[in-house]
């Protein structure tokens, strides 16, 4: 078994103890960038690249370029690890089972302060930046919006000097790469991995023991668990930098590695399929991002990978620790870990057999620690979202750890018990293990017994957390729920995707907000200017012109760019309602075939997200859209004026390319569904107007814009809440609105899908019957929104003064703003800032 031994700084050593802020960094020792980055570049191709500067492709011009990035970057990196240490500073570790970080070149010049020089660099192989970072692929270590904040709170760490340690999976094939089919979504693999990359650092002596099934020998308080089956973690290392610092922050991802690389028995004997299946049995674990778990298999899968990546890294921070302090008991002093979400809920059950079956520590004091350590933020509010596994998957593939959740139950509900004694119902509610039908480890439960403190991620999302899901917790623990609204970075999601609005800012009041977003506030009084009005509107525009050739690639006709670019861009679910935004489409598109001669804002409707594998549903909606767009777009009765766009494939690079160019940001989710949202965030950063319900941040957003400066709509979600206890009856708002029931037959009826005339009656019955997202309760109200947008655009002007307040109001949405309240708040550490 191989552990880590080495103490070189950027090999994770420990963190220090308790609050003291980080020591300042050692300015970069390295010569000034401007002083030869083309000739490192030369070099580089030459001797790690292997190729002739004057025969580099773009491909390996990028290669070395980043490698130039990347020995910069290291140095910082060894150079702020040794000055944490000498500080005994308290580290931030953070679990997530996603990393959207996107590509890393454009960020990696930014915080070095290359671009220029690496734009020359790039121009004397005739070559511009632009083309060379095209050719970088997107890390694919993440889906959505939890690990593009994970992303941005790594950069937030960074830039506010926080000693910080983000962990996960290094997944070989992501998620997914989505193509289109006959309007089918179709999963491939992604594999970003396939010829390397610059930017991580392999760490072959990092490695730990990770093991399943078994059974489990008691020994008192102890036990030895003799377990059926083992996996290596290998570390990977990927550095994250600061802006306007010299910090960086770490990120380390797992691979699962074979004890033995193939069953050379089996192969030797001519049996080379079971050769190769003793290898894959242990390494699919970080093969893929949320396996598709509508199979058993898939569910034992993903619970693997939970706990893999769980175990290998608090293995990883308890060596750290010891080699720093050469004792446990005040693990609590030095390191603050994170669950982000309950994926590495199982943590605590993990940290407790640790502490006490590896290190020998009396169970109570190991619970002490365990509580003090750990802190949880809550993603969802949804019960059929909060996860939780069968006991009897649990108890097969974790015995020890089932063992232990009982233990931690059992001592909870006593404490619980003396809140309301003799209430059988009550510790029902806050058991750990759900008794309704078949019996069930409640992650989210053991998440809030097992941490110090739970955040919800908006005002009102932590607000309905101890209002509904959590309810019962709270009562017991009132004092351990608070809430930390989330943000964006606007290094990444302005300064770096949005450079000519990011200009024009800078011109406008300086470039202080990129450290300090709520200089932005400095935009209001001049929001009414009408020449900062008009060049606003100039950079918008050039922000469509770049997006429209993606937009024809993927909808095969011509794109306006002066039309409105209408957008919903996000994970495809239900209650992300981009079914009440078609129903709108659709709705328009028999109007102006009505009324040809109407005067029509032109728009162009943007769609992008993935579906989860296994979720018909989703999947139907994504076939619905293009169906949709295939008759919209060849219907010359609407040309000019209604254009539906799909594009494949959505993530951070393609995210970087439709929010500058954002007129329209639909969030338009069930009221009370939505914890927070970040995608709102970063479009109204970009100078988008917002369309949604009040819901999430939404609500925060709408406070910081002003009311007159956003399109809200909708059922709040105490209404919500009363409509559906009075009885929804959703069949009948149907019948008693002529526009909608139109829409609905058109859909059902196969307007859209003639060849399959009824390929979405079920989809149509459904919200007739229930509609459990009430898309058809917010759909008149929904209607009149895009009604006062239309108005509104047809005033350029007037628009670019309320999207330049929008902007102005994005200060409080920083995702450094976020942090420091975190560390404030709940990590208990002070930013070197």
């Amino acid at each position: 078994m191989l552990r880590t031994v080495n103490d070189n700084p950027a090999r994770g050593t420990a963190s220090a103890a308790p609050p003291a802020a980080s020591a300042s960094v050692p300015a970069d020792p390295l010569p000034p960038c401007d002083d030869g980055v083309a000739a490192h570049v030369e070099r580089h191709l030459l001797n790690i690249v292997g190729v002739r500067p004057d025969e580099a492709s773009a491909t390996e011009l990028l290669q070395a370029l980043a490698w130039v990035a990347r020995e910069r970057l290291s140095r910082r990196w060894v150079d702020g690890d040794a000055a944490d240490r000498a500080a005994r500073a308290r580290r931030v570790v953070y679990l997530s089972m996603e990393f959207l970080i996107g590509r890393s070149l454009g960020n990696a010049l930014a915080a070095l302060g290359m671009q220029g020089q690496a734009a020359q660099a790039a121009a004397v192989h005739v070559r511009s930046l632009e083309e060379l970072q095209s050719h970088e692929p997107d890390a694919a270590l993440g889906n959505g919006g939890l690990g593009r904040l994970a992303a941005c709170f790594l950069d937030a760490m960074a830039t506010l000097g926080l000693p910080s340690y983000g962990y996960g999976i290094r997944y070989e094939f992501g998620m997914f790469e989505q193509t289109i089919q006959g309007g089918r979504q179709i999963e491939h693999p992604d594999p970003w991995l396939a010829d390397g990359t610059p930017w991580e650092f392999p760490r072959p002596d990092i490695a730990w023991p990770v093991r399943f099934g078994g059974w489990v020998e008691p020994h008192g308080d102890r036990a030895v668990w003799h377990h059926a089956g083992m996996v290596q973690a290998k570390a990977y290392d990927m550095v994250v930098p600061g802006h306007a610092t010299d910090r960086v922050a770490t990120l380390r991802l797992w691979r699962a590695a074979a004890p033995a690389h193939i069953d050379l028995h089996a192969f030797n004997s001519g049996d080379y399929a079971r050769a190769a299946e003793f290898k894959n049995e242990y390494e699919n674990i970080s093969w893929v991002l949320y396996p598709n778990d509508s199979t058993p298999a898939g569910r034992e899968l993903r619970l693997r990978q939970e706990y893999f990546f769980t175990s290998a890294s608090l293995q990883d921070v308890l060596a750290r620790h010891l080699r720093e302090h050469g004792r446990l008991d005040n693990l609590h002093e030095a390191v603050a870990i994170h669950l982000n979400d309950t994926h590495p809920a199982i943590g605590v059950a993990e940290l407790m057999r640790l502490l006490v079956d590896e290190h020998r520590m009396p169970w109570d004091q190991a619970w002490a620690v365990t509580e003090r350590t750990f802190s949880y933020t809550n993603h969802t509010l949804m019960p059929e979202a909060l996860e939780t596994w069968p006991v009897a998957l649990v108890e097969q593939v974790l015995p020890r750890h089932m063992q232990i959740i009982y233990r931690i139950n059992e001592q909870f509900l006593l404490h619980a018990a003396r809140r309301r004694p003799g209430d059988v119902g009550f510790l029902g509610r806050v058991s750990l293990i759900g008794e309704n039908g078949e019996r069930r480890v409640r992650m989210a439960h053991l998440s809030v017994v097992g941490s110090h403190k739970v955040n919800g991620v908006s005002a009102l999302h932590s607000k309905l957390l101890v209002d509904t899901v959590f309810r019962d917790l709270a009562e017991v623990w009132p004092e351990r729920f608070v809430n930390v609204t989330n943000g964006v970075t606007p290094r990444r999601w302005l300064a770096h995707a949005n450079p000519g609005l990011a200009a024009l800012i800078d011109e406008a009041i300086g470039s202080g907000w990129r450290r300090d977003l709520d200089e932005l506030e400095r935009l209001r009084p001049l929001a009414g200017d009408a020449s900062l009005g008009e060049r606003f509107l100039a950079v918008k525009r050039a922000s469509k012109e770049r997006l429209a050739p993606m937009l024809h690639a993927a909808a095969g006709v011509a794109i306006d760019p002066a039309s409105l670019f209408d957008v919903q861009v996000k994970r495809i679910h239900e209650y992300k309602r981009q079914l009440l935004n078609l129903l709108h489409v659709v709705g328009r598109y028999l109007a102006i075939v009505d009324e040809p001669r109407a005067r029509w804002q032109p728009r162009t409707v943007i769609f992008a997200g993935k579906a989860a594998s296994g979720y018909a549903a989703a999947k139907a909606i994504i076939r619905l859209i293009h169906d949709v767009a295939a008759v919209v777009n060849r219907d010359l009765r609407v040309a000019g004026r209604l254009v539906v766009v799909f594009v494949p494939n959505y993530g951070v690079s393609v995210a970087e390319a439709v929010m500058p160019a954002a007129d329209l940001s639909e969030q338009i989710s069930t009221a009370g569904t939505e914890a927070s949202g970040t995608g709102n965030m970063k479009l109204a950063l970009n100078g988008a107007l917002t369309i949604g319900t009040d819901d999430g941040a939404n609500i925060e957003i709408r406070q910081a814009v002003g009311d007159d400066n956003i399109f809200i709509f909708g059922r709040r979600a105490d209404e919500v809440a009363a409509i559906r206890a009075a009885g929804y009856r959703p069949a009948e708002i149907a019948a008693a609105e002529p526009r909608l029931q139109r829409v609905l037959d058109a859909i059902g009826g196969g307007m859209f899908s003639p060849d399959e005339p009824g390929r979405y009656r079920g989809l149509v019955d459904a919200l007739l019957a229930s509609d459990p997202y009430l898309l058809l309760a917010d759909h008149a109200d929904y209607v009149a929104a895009q009604a006062r947008v239309d108005a509104l655009a047809a005033d350029p002007a007037a628009w670019a003064v309320k999207a330049i307040l929008n902007v102005a109001g994005m200060g409080p949405f920083s995702a450094d703003r976020t942090i420091e309240r975190y560390a404030r708040e709940i990590w208990r550490v002070a930013p070197a800032r």
